[in-house]
């Protein structure tokens, strides 16, 4: 982004230019599915009022005349909210989610919503009513050859930068399947207020980007002030982590990250974190209850699906939910009452609520199992993120290295609440040691062109 800036300042490109080159490779990647809506219209305007401001040397900061796109869970004023679902298709909020004003402030081209599974539950983008995100449009198994890109904001990981949201690795996930860098910030740090909200202790609005950087500007933490000085941190890897469904590549680049940060005179100290084997129970329980309570209001009487059949209001709550919600949503909603229920409740949802706790210093750790995965392949868990979002951690994913299959592997950090700036400033550091190639737009509009033809 700050490359973009530069160029958009130095009259290299018009904010309007840019926002049709985008607008075009969002055509012609429509089988991606990584967009939901796309509000051509707003982003040209915005862009002529920014086209004036450039030519008058007035631009409000760097964000001024970037399009950037917002996941289809954020409410956008005027701009239909969907969340992937039939439940809410077509609603159009009279209001913005907080964020949203947050970069339209900066400036910022609003070109669109992006793909998710349906409410945000799931963790490959597989599941929303718009179309799977694919990273292998063109295999010749169309059921089951093509490469998921992680979930739930998959869709915002196809866009190549958007915002997501986070409720146990919906960030982090797709960035670690996709090559991009992908921050969770500190519970509290990112207002949620207008995010259509999966579980509100721990529903968090994340961006996916190309670098360290632009992510710190996105989320107006501003620019990061040098490099971390690495031989004063304490990296810790926690042992609980080298389970037996990571791959041996995953661990051996963890193992290598290590060493780095050892090697410029970091204290790298292995940990144990008995209660990690039971995160993923408690993250269920509370997830799912969070999902029940915040469907309840989907009920067909106000801004929702209906049904059309004629029949007395409890069956029509019955028909409504089950012609609108999938199988995943459901089940979810299911599980959550049944935590919920008088008599499940202190033996299950509070005690996974006292669960999330944490006294930690800078840890280091995979992001995902592997690398990506073909569709029959696909796992559905969040065995290594779904604790930071329970603590309210913030986290980041950094890409490490490619697989011998070609794909990325990521590595993820995470640290004090509020420990945000600090964080990125690390993971800056790390990213500058490895120098992994960032994903450039013209080579990606090519090779989208050679596929095309092909």
């Amino acid at each position: 982004m700050l490359e973009v800036s530069a160029a958009l300042k130095q009259g290299q490109i018009t904010p309007t230019e840019l926002c049709q080159k985008c607008l075009s490779l969002i055509k012609k990647t429509k089988f991606l599915h990584a967009y939901i809506t796309v509000s051509e219209e707003v982003a040209l305007k915005q862009a002529k009022e920014s086209e004036k401001r450039y030519k008058h040397e007035q631009s409000l900061g760097d964000l001024d005349g970037i399009p950037i796109a917002v996941k289809d869970t954020f409410s956008t004023s005027g701009i239909e909210t969907t969340c992937a679902s039939n439940m809410l298709k077509g609603y159009v909020p009279p209001y913005n989610a907080r964020v949203v004003p947050k970069l339209l402030d900066q400036e910022a081209l609003l070109i669109g919503k992006t793909n998710l599974d349906e409410f945000a539950i799931g963790s490959g983008g597989t599941d929303g009513v718009f179309g799977p995100r694919k990273q292998n449009p063109h295999s010749k198994n169309e059921d089951s050859d093509w490469l998921i890109t992680g979930g739930s904001s998959g869709g915002s990981a196809a866009a190549m930068s958007a915002l997501g949201s986070a409720t146990g690795g919906s960030t982090r996930n797709p960035a670690a399947h996709c090559r991009f860098v992908g921050f969770k910030p500190s519970y509290g740090l990112v207002s949620h207020y207008g995010l259509i909200l999966l579980v509100n202790l721990m529903d968090v609005p994340g961006i996916l980007t190309r670098c360290v950087d632009d992510a710190a500007i996105v989320t107006l933490l501003n620019h990061l002030f040098g490099l971390a000085d690495v031989s004063k941190l304490c990296i810790e890897i926690p042992k609980e982590y080298l389970v037996p469904e990571l791959l041996s590549e995953v661990q051996s680049f963890w193992s290598k990250a290590a060493d780095l940060f050892e090697s410029e005179g970091a204290k790298v100290i292995e940990v144990s974190i008995p209660h990690t084997s039971y995160s993923i129970v408690c993250y269920h329980v509370s997830c799912t209850s969070g999902v029940a309570l915040n469907m309840a209001r989907l009920d067909g009487l106000q801004c929702s699906h209906r049904c059309d059949t004629d029949v007395p209001t409890q069956s029509m709550y019955a028909s409504t939910r089950q012609e609108a919600f999938n199988d995943v949503v459901r089940g979810r909603i299911l599980s959550g009452n049944l935590f919920l229920l008088k008599e499940n409740w202190e033996n299950y949802f509070i005690k996974a609520q006292k669960s999330a706790t944490s006294h930690l210093d800078v840890f280091l750790t995979p992001t995902i199992l592997s690398e990506a995965v073909p569709y029959l392949e696909f796992i559905k868990n969040y065995i290594f993120t779904q604790a930071v979002n329970m603590a309210g951690l913030p986290a980041v994913s950094i890409p490490a290295a490619l697989s011998n299959q070609g794909l990325p592997v990521e590595l993820r950090f995470f640290e004090h609440a509020f420990c945000d700036q600090q964080l990125l400033t690390v993971a800056k550091w790390f990213e500058k040691q490895v120098q992994f190639p960032v994903i450039q737009l013209q080579e990606f509009m090519d090779d989208c062109s050679s596929m095309i033809t092909q």
